[in-house]
């Protein structure tokens, strides 16, 4: 019969190498949790997982560009929080925006909305930053428009409404983010519905 050390090498390695953040509670289908953290301190030492953070794991990627390990895929490890501490975690607004090309601004520090409990973790070596955020806010974790509400929620009403923003968000959004803003409009903050309403009123026009 296969230990619970090489069920979790299974698992991870079906994955693929870099591929997911696990904890041990993603095993206590396997055994006690006795027995996972057993395995997961053997794995470990056996160079077979990397800790990359207070019960987070992966199996490492070599980089052959690096010359060495690639650094822990952060979205994945921050899935597996969100997973192990049962909260909903979404990159923050400045991270959105950027990610949207509204700005050119990038964070210092990996940083993230929650939920949960503001707080600073390292994570593979890096600083993260959870904060708690607004509750309309993190009402769309999960959604495929919550880049574009964090992010108007980042510019705030003024600079939003610039006429480059509104093009932008007009020509670069997907269509399934802009028929999730459609069909919620009434969750987005009130100064922000007319432009959102543009926006939809533009996809329709082309449809």
């Amino acid at each position: 019969m296969a230990s619970v050390a090489d069920k979790i090498t299974q698992m991870v390695t079906e994955r693929g190498p870099g591929a997911w953040v696990c904890t041990p509670g993603d095993f206590l289908g396997l055994g006690s949790r006795e027995a996972v953290d057993q395995a997961l301190s053997r794995l470990t030492k056996a160079g077979k997982l990397r800790r990359i953070g207070h019960g987070l794991y992966d199996m490492p990627r070599f980089s052959n560009a690096l010359g060495r390990y690639a650094p822990a895929d952060m979205d994945a490890a921050v899935s597996a929080l969100a997973r192990r501490d049962g909260v909903r975690i979404m990159p923050d607004g400045l991270v959105a925006a950027n990610r949207l090309g509204l700005t050119n601004a990038v964070p210092a520090k990996a940083s993230y909305l929650t939920d949960g409990a503001s707080r600073t973790l390292k994570i593979d070596g890096r600083t993260v930053r959870f904060r708690h955020g607004k509750p309309r806010i993190m009402q769309w974790a999960g959604r495929p428009a919550a880049p574009v509400v964090q992010a108007l929620d980042w510019l705030g009403p003024d600079a939003a409404r610039d006429a480059q923003v509104v093009a932008m968000l007009r020509r670069g959004l997907p269509d399934d983010m802009k028929h999730d803003l459609e069909q919620n409009i009434s969750d987005v903050p009130g100064w922000a519905a007319p432009l959102v309403r543009s926006v939809v009123a533009d996809q329709k026009a082309a449809a």
